[in-house]
């Protein structure tokens, strides 16, 4: 790491009062600058509850949308303006419009939160791999369509066999990706190694695994389990979090080829000095980063399905 760079970012840190934030996904050098390191469900919580009057988010846009939705009055930054989720745009509009054209108030489209604005704005709840069953099983509509992922959605049925599921066409490339073939693999290379796979991951591979939840749910298993060994189905980025909370005495296995997202990994940190630096200019010239604004009444109509989701998400913690 750039001692130099890294010291830049601490002292824009402590003139702007600045928290930054980092996903499990985000490369080694992003995670170790960030105050917090989470899924998708933990940074948009510890965004609303931070003091800090600049948020940064090093991870894709639809994240950056997502906290500054729950945070209008802060100033939210994304440090590259071309880290995007492909499968964020997976949503056919069309055809929500026509299920709720046909079961009416029987249906509930239920948007996971790796989607834009637009897609949460379609839908009645949103969602995250980390608490998809409590959200959809609160829900009191017979009929779920879940977007954009065909994957969760498969993964959610399977659990809530009362409710008819109809899914959406999209899914994550970097986990669709990840074949049985490789992972059955490593199970005879580490026998007995605890199989963890996300929920995006394939049927097939679903399958195979002795635990399917959340990245943090499976960062988790790591840290509480007794295994020397874990085959790890999910992003490589996790690892820097099993090695810096577990240590070396557990080690994680990933599928080849080693599964990155290349959209994350375009979060560099020159990009988050950067966008610290000139975060009052708005936008920048050079297309680094910008400073995360909303339509107002696009932030509205998307706003209510994210305050649903938590709302069902921490009824039962109340």
């Amino acid at each position: 790491m750039d001692s130099s760079i890294k010291d830049d970012i601490d002292q824009f840190k402590k003139r702007d009062n600045v928290t930054i934030l980092a996903h499990y996904y985000n490369s080694e050098e992003i995670q170790s600058v960030a105050d917090f390191v989470g899924d998708s469900l933990a940074l948009a919580k510890v965004a609303v509850d931070s003091p800090a009057d600049t948020v940064v988010v090093c991870g894709v846009r639809f994240m950056a949308e997502t906290v500054k939705l729950l945070n209008p009055e802060k100033t939210v930054l994304l440090p590259c303006a071309a880290a995007d989720c492909p499968m964020a745009h997976m949503v056919d509009a069309d055809k929500v419009a026509m299920l709720r054209s046909r079961y009416g108030d029987d249906l509930a489209v239920a948007c996971y939160v790796n989607s834009t604005l637009e897609a949460k704005a379609l839908s009645d709840v949103c969602i995250t791999s980390a608490n998809a069953l409590d959200v959809i099983g609160q829900m009191p509509q017979p009929i779920i369509h879940l977007i954009p992922d065909r994957n969760l959605g498969a993964h959610i049925a399977g659990a809530i066999p009362q409710k008819q599921f109809i899914f959406g066409d999209g899914c994550c490339a970097v986990h669709d990706d990840i074949d049985a073939c490789t992972v059955m693999a490593l199970k005879d290379a580490y026998p007995g190694a605890p199989v963890l796979v996300h929920p995006e991951c394939s049927a097939a591979v679903r399958a195979l695994a002795d635990v399917v939840g959340s990245t943090s749910a499976l960062v988790g298993e790591v840290e509480r389990g007794r295994a020397g060994t874990y085959i790890m189905c999910t992003v490589e980025g996790v690892r820097h979090r099993v090695a810096e909370f577990v240590g070396p005495e557990k080690k994680v296995v990933f599928p080849a080829p080693t599964p990155r997202c290349v959209d994350m990994d375009k979060v560099t940190l020159e990009m988050l000095r950067d966008v610290l630096m000139h975060h009052l200019d708005g936008r920048q010239e050079r297309g680094k980063g910008f400073c995360v604004e909303i339509d107002e009444e696009l932030a509205r109509r998307a706003a209510r399905p994210v305050e649903r989701m938590f709302s069902l998400s921490f009824a039962k913690r109340a």
